[in-house]
């Protein structure tokens, strides 16, 4: 008997007038975990209550657009090429947000609110990296759920498979050059499965670490992985050099991250500390 993981029949619930799109409910769901835990951990840190709360207000919408930005920067022709429909780049709901895009305007704004907050003393620790620290083991938890959208959707799978827990995905859904084919490789539960990993054991490891590291550990961990899953995807990508572009990216940021966290990792005083 052939075990497989059937892909969902229903993206989408209506409710009177209103549509729900379970990959926005995967986003939303994992916005709150992010927050909640970033909150407590924050809290546990020294920090202040409701500060994370106050940052996402600002820096959660930044990701999202930060995000968007990034996927329509580097997958153009399904938007704004012959056959693109260029409406089509504000429907976030159908998927397509550039996990780079997003952790970069998310981080800056982030960084910038509390500042803003530090200024008039409202957030109990002055130093950003341990607030980024905070905020680390939940963004990946985020990432985790938030990946179940793509299941939703039918999209962003691997190369074809026959391992019992392949994703059987629906012919309508298979891309050009795969319609022989009815499983494939499940990267939303691989790289689900990756950010709960390095989440607990970021959360193992951060007592050894010095302010600043946690983050950094998480950016590097997380690409490290990433890369990997970008050499099983399927979906229609730009490439350079033989490797996609987000493969490249993981590459590019994760040796980057290696570089900073040996540096973080030689401060010695809060001073140096502060700031990722």
């Amino acid at each position: 008997m052939q075990f497989f993981i059937p892909t969902p029949s229903k993206s989408l619930v209506g409710i009177g007038p209103f549509t729900i799109h379970f990959y926005a409910l995967c986003i939303i769901a994992g916005i709150v975990i992010a927050i909640w835990l970033g909150d407590k951990r924050f809290r546990r840190f020294g920090g202040a209550h409701n500060v994370v709360a106050d940052v996402a207000i600002f820096a959660v919408p930044a990701g999202i657009i930060g995000g968007r930005l990034y996927h329509l920067v580097t997958s153009p022709d399904a938007y704004f090429g012959s056959h693109g429909h260029p409406l089509d780049a504000f429907k976030i709901w159908n998927g397509g947000l550039g996990i780079w895009g997003a952790i970069a305007l998310g981080t800056y704004v982030a960084f910038w609110k509390f500042n803003q907050l530090n200024k008039s003393g409202k957030t109990g620790v002055r130093s950003f990296a341990l607030f980024a620290d905070a905020l680390a083991p939940g963004v990946l938890f985020a990432q985790a759920i938030g990946r179940f959208g793509n299941w939703f959707n039918g999209e962003l799978f691997g190369k074809p498979t026959t391992l019992p827990w392949g994703l059987e995905i629906p012919p309508s859904l298979r891309p050009a050059g795969y319609e022989q084919f009815s499983t494939f490789h499940p990267t939303f539960l691989y790289e689900s499965l990756w950010c709960i990993l390095m989440a607990a054991l970021l959360m193992r490891l951060e007592k050894s670490f010095k302010p600043g590291q946690g983050f950094i550990f998480y950016i590097g961990g997380y690409c490290l992985g990433r890369f990997f899953f970008e050499m099983l995807r399927i979906d229609s990508a730009h490439t350079f050099a033989g490797l996609r572009v987000n493969a490249w990216m993981s590459l590019l940021i994760a040796g980057a991250a290696v570089t900073l966290f040996i540096k973080a990792g030689r401060r010695s005083s809060p001073e140096e500390s502060g700031n990722l």
